[in-house]
């Protein structure tokens, strides 16, 4: 989207009608490099394979799990650029090796399924240790050495636990039944995890890399702008309502605060936000993205399979708390305004409705066609991905002009595909890893001993339960992404609030909001980062607005556990909308109590005692 930082709108109207000067196809083919060529093929190959899976039926977990991991292997050995070259050549080496190794297991599949799980000879186990080393570098290569390196721990402890003594200590298991369990069976590498990386969030993502390859994004970005910026704050309240809109295609925070981000922190910038303030307002809103129906973040959709339910189900328990947090992200840029006398845009930077008009149905027809297939028919969701995936691709012929070009078009699925790869792979790579932890606790039962722990601890209480897990998932996210850092948190403590009482859903739920909110939480807040980045100021002013901003939200979990019928839309709807009401009131006086607007000393107290009442007070 073109920013213009002097005057005038926001957007570009125009954006998309062109394809851009650095783009493949706007140079001669002899001229595209050998690499864009490779990006392309294995684009293609990962989007014509995830779109297979939906319609082909019944294939061989050893065959489907394997090929998924052997189409994100070249995006992060051999695509991405290594800083070193000894990182290039042991990328060489490890992802060739790891290639080949998923290649024996998928032709083998027949045979290794009547193993059960025990490996047979030197080569296998070979083969086996080789796909575990692949699998650990393939994950440090895309979110640093935290998530590998908890997995190296994990192995160890399979292999040498049994040293260990007292309570903490396994009986000892034989190396080749680790190596067999983790690697011929659905008890590791190609566990839950894995089937949900190839057979429902990888259509996912193809969805949202279709969609923002045309005018999609122009579409609701435009819509935003003609229905928030108005209003006090205007350029904020924008980045709020594009950022949920954005998130309802991405679920990925960092990917919706770069793409919705580039547009409104200049533009609030230009307007005289200070920068730390704008920085921020993106950060926090971004956040909300993975948890906004009806695509949510992968984490929601790896919720779905642990907890053995449909996705719809829980979309329903959570859309009251995704409402919620904007809103109250959406009082505090308010709040803010009312502080520091924030106004709106004027009406000649507003795009117009002609705009909304020519773009919107870019973002509106895949949208609206997803959620009705889910709401309304028996359809998977990988299903509705799929389909509303075929529409977008036609929907990128055109512009909001109804032009057709078909270089322009080609471009746009160049793009989809290529984008399609890269984020499917950093997915698989997240995923995988953390399927060796999953295994490692299965076998040696390490999450009943934490479990134990963790009801010690508390004393059998749940609200020191809860605020012990809630620490966790925050430490863990600081350095992991977020769907890593819920599958790890609620491996260890998630047993342990079921054991107190707690719904498994409510404790899923719980977990999985206290490691998405760590993307603004200090000291490492990924969000924070790239906002900052963006806003060209320092990260800690940034952070510090942030927490601000957001602190109501980390005490919403608290209120849907405090108020269970918040979760319960789907089954009471009119109770849900009451304690939804309830205790957002209580997490905007949060706000209003950390933001302090009439900057008097009694607001900050008065604020957060009257939140507390009112959440914890009375339970609906």
């Amino acid at each position: 989207m073109t920013i213009e930082t002097t005057a005038g709108r926001m957007i570009d109207p125009d954006e998309g009608r062109y394809i851009p000067a650095d783009a493949p196809l706007a140079r001669p083919l002899r001229q595209i490099a050998a690499g864009e060529w490779a990006c392309l093929v294995f684009g293609m190959a990962t989007v014509a394979f995830h779109l297979y899976l939906v319609f082909a039926g019944l294939i061989p977990a050893l065959v489907a799990r394997p090929l998924h991991f052997m189409l994100a292997v070249p995006w992060i050995f051999f695509l991405l650029r290594a800083r070193t070259a000894f990182e290039r050549r042991l990328g060489y080496a490890l992802g060739g090796g790891g290639f080949l190794a998923a290649a024996c297991i998928a032709l083998n599949e027949d045979m290794l399924a009547d193993q059960y799980g025990s490996l047979d000879g030197a080569l296998q186990i070979v083969i086996a240790s080789v796909l575990i080393l692949s699998v650990l570098e393939m994950a440090r290569r895309s979110v640093k050495a935290v998530l590998p390196a908890i997995a190296s721990l994990a192995l160890a402890y399979g292999f040498f636990g049994h040293l260990i003594p007292g309570t903490f200590g396994h009986g000892e298991l034989p190396f080749d039944y680790i190596l067999g369990t983790l690697t011929i069976t659905e008890g590791g590498v190609w566990g839950p995890m894995a089937e949900v990386s190839s057979e429902t969030i990888a259509q996912f993502v193809i969805l949202g890399s279709f969609i923002s390859a045309g005018a999609a994004g122009t579409g609701f970005m435009a819509l935003a702008i003609q229905l928030a910026g108005r209003f006090r704050a205007g350029a904020a309240k924008v980045a709020v309502l594009s950022s949920a809109m954005y998130g309802t295609i991405s679920g990925v925070a960092a990917a919706n605060t770069a793409s919705t981000g580039m547009v409104t922190i200049p533009a609030m910038k230009r307007l005289g936000y200070p920068p730390a303030m704008a920085a921020a307002v993106e950060a926090v809103a971004s956040t909300g993205g993975q948890i906004m129906p009806p695509l949510m973040g992968a984490g929601v959709f790896v919720m779905a399979q642990l907890l053995h339910t449909d996705y719809l189900s829980i979309m329903q328990a959570a859309t009251p708390s995704a409402f919620l947090f904007f809103s109250t992200v959406w009082f505090g840029v308010h709040l803010f305004a009312l502080r520091w006398n924030l106004t709106g845009l004027r009406r000649e930077d507003l795009p117009g409705w002609v705009v909304v008009a020519r773009t919107f149905p870019f973002f509106a027809v895949p949208f609206a066609m997803l959620t009705y297939m889910l709401a309304f028919t028996g359809f998977t969701a990988p299903y509705a991905a799929a389909m509303a995936t075929l529409a977008t691709a036609v929907l990128l012929a055109a512009d909001g002009y109804g032009e057709v070009r078909l270089r322009r078009w080609l471009h746009r699925l160049w793009t989809a595909c290529v984008e399609s790869g890269r984020q499917v792979a950093a997915i698989a790579a997240i995923l995988l890893c953390a399927s060796l932890i999953v295994g490692v606790f299965n076998m040696t039962g390490i999450g009943v001993k934490i479990t134990s722990l963790i009801l010690s601890a508390s004393g059998g209480n749940l609200w020191i339960a809860l605020i012990l897990t809630g620490m966790a998932g925050l430490v863990l996210g600081m350095e992991l992404p977020t769907t890593a850092a819920y599958i790890i948190t609620v491996a260890v403590a998630g047993p342990a609030l079921v054991d107190l009482g707690l719904p498994e859903l409510y404790a899923h739920l719980f977990v999985f909001w206290y490691a998405l909110l760590c993307t603004i939480t200090p000291p490492v807040c990924g969000n924070v980062f790239i906002a900052a980045g963006i806003a060209n100021t320092a990260w800690l002013p940034v952070a510090w607005r942030s927490m601000q901003l957001g602190i109501g939200l980390f005490i919403l979990p608290m209120g849907f556990v405090a108020n269970p019928s918040m979760l319960q839309m789907g089954n009471a709807p009119l109770l849900a909308l009451a304690a939804s009401l309830k205790v957002g009131l209580g997490v905007w006086l949060f706000s209003a109590a950390a933001i302090n607007p009439l900057r008097r000393w009694w607001v900050t107290p008065l604020g957060a005692l009257a939140g507390g009442v009112l959440i914890f007070g009375f339970g609906i």
